[in-house]
């Protein structure tokens, strides 16, 4: 009995040890997991501050139209953030720790606005908006002139749609007189070629009913009949106009003759131009006026930012992507990025294209 209460003891001491023994251990395996978590935590943030990362916004245009979808593919192009696969690996050719983000805005009017205020880093503009803005000039006139406003590259033409129904009576600009109309949003592009040719045709907005419709919301209310007709600046094909066509019977009305003649001769950024036939389902070819989409930015961006980005653009492999991105992505080269340009290069921009030739 006394044999068995010191076997016990013995055990029950054995036991003691060892649980302290564990515990031991056990701090000194939790110990070693804190170090190596503070470890890690202290090689994260090295890490983190020798990426800085760097956030560029691109105003675009509304969802329905062209601006946005090209600028998602620019965006795309032109991103390399962190982690990402090297370019000749078959990852991205962007610039490093930059990430681009296409950002829907009211148009070209707004993006010049938007750049100029700093509210974003860049922007597409048609190159007549660009002009006046930076001039204090045309539909700009009377405001500050935005003389920090500066090109990255012309982008494609865009032409002038004037969208109504097959049956709609409407065969001419004129003909819009007393007809409900939507000209787009006052901070579009859209707009302010709208009053332009309406102007050229001798009509103005006391002559037709005013409609500030974008994109699908303007394609569902001429669909609806809840207006007569609708103004497009946008680079064909326009993705309001192909939803609106595949279920609709429209047709694009001709902008010609004298009065368009005098819009190409008054205002040089305009240029008369062809939509082909098939652009849009079961709707005829036309001739109309167009002008030229740019990227533009401010010249408070960092020289060395916008010479990366532009470099990147154009990178060789950037084209694939360019191409299979959108319709339009075909149309943007660096053979016509110089082409009526009516605002300076930024400086970034200017040294890259030296640097391949296309300047001197």
């Amino acid at each position: 009995m006394l044999d068995s209460a010191a076997h016990y003891r013995e055990d029950a001491n054995s036991y003691r040890i060892h649980q302290h023994i564990k515990g031991h251990r056990m701090k000194i395996s939790i110990k070693t997991l804190l170090l190596s978590a503070a470890a890690a935590a202290t090689l994260a943030l090295g890490s983190a501050s020798a990426q800085t990362l760097n956030f560029f916004t691109i105003g675009t245009g509304g969802t329905g139209y062209t601006y946005y979808p090209v600028g998602g593919v620019i965006a795309n192009a032109i991103s390399n953030p962190p982690g990402s696969r090297p370019c000749d690996q078959g990852g991205s050719c962007g610039v490093p720790n930059l990430i681009a983000s296409a950002v829907s805005s009211r148009g070209s009017v707004d993006n010049v606005n938007a750049i100029h205020s700093g509210l974003r880093n860049s922007g597409f503009a048609q190159s007549d908006v660009a002009y006046w803005a930076y001039t204090g000039t045309g539909t700009m006139k009377g405001k500050p002139p935005m003389t920090d406003l500066r090109a990255i590259a012309a982008l494609f033409p865009e032409h002038i749609h004037l969208v109504v129904k097959a049956d709609s009576g409407i065969n001419t600009v004129a003909d819009l007189k007393g007809k409900r109309v939507s000209l787009d949003e006052p901070g579009s592009g859209t707009y302010v070629d709208a009053n332009l040719i309406l102007k050229a045709y001798g009509l103005s907005n006391s002559d037709i009913s005013v409609e500030a419709l974008k994109g699908s919301a303007a394609a569902g209310a001429l669909r609806n009949g809840k207006i007569d007709a609708l103004f497009v600046v946008a680079g064909y094909s326009t993705g309001a106009v192909v939803e609106l066509a595949a279920n609709t019977k429209i047709k694009l009305i001709p902008i010609i003759g004298k009065q368009a003649a005098d819009l190409v001769n008054k205002y040089g950024f305009f240029a008369s131009s062809d939509i082909p036939a098939g652009t849009y389902e079961g709707v005829a070819g036309v001739t109309t006026v167009a002008v030229g989409a740019q990227w533009i930015t401010s010249a408070k961006e960092s020289d060395e930012l916008i010479y990366n980005i532009t470099k990147a653009l154009w990178n060789k492999k950037t084209r694939r992507l360019l191409d299979v991105g959108h319709a339009k992505g075909k149309m943007i080269t660096k053979e016509s990025a110089l082409d009526g340009l009516g605002i300076p290069l930024h400086p970034g921009a200017k040294r890259y294209y030296k640097e391949i030739g296309l300047l001197k």
